[in-house]
């Protein structure tokens, strides 16, 4: 067990400490696919299709797909449309 990491060294060592470009690109990327994820299992949990939600808040459903694959950044204001109009859920952020 002493060649056991934990996944923040991983990460240390893949991308970098927190704060340098590499990590921090890292961190956008996961933080994306995390947002994406949310979605995905909220329409779900709606009964929705991409294609109803994406008429119900005015977007595309291309543009809920990227978002849903974390292939999409986005807008603060976009991604509360999509909680609070969608899915008439509220958004709360919490800054650590």
């Amino acid at each position: 067990m002493k060649n056991t990491t934990t996944f923040e060294e991983h990460l240390d060592q893949r991308y970098g400490p927190i704060g340098t470009k590499k990590r921090t690109d890292f961190e956008i990327k996961a933080k994306a696919f995390a947002i994406g994820e949310i979605i995905r299992e909220a329409r779900k949990e709606a009964n929705m299709t991409q294609e109803q939600l994406a008429v119900k808040t005015g977007t595309k459903k291309s543009f809920i797909s990227r978002i849903e694959n974390g292939r999409s950044d986005i807008q603060l204001s976009t991604l509360f449309r999509l909680i609070e109009t969608g899915f008439g859920k509220r958004l709360e952020l919490i800054i650590k």
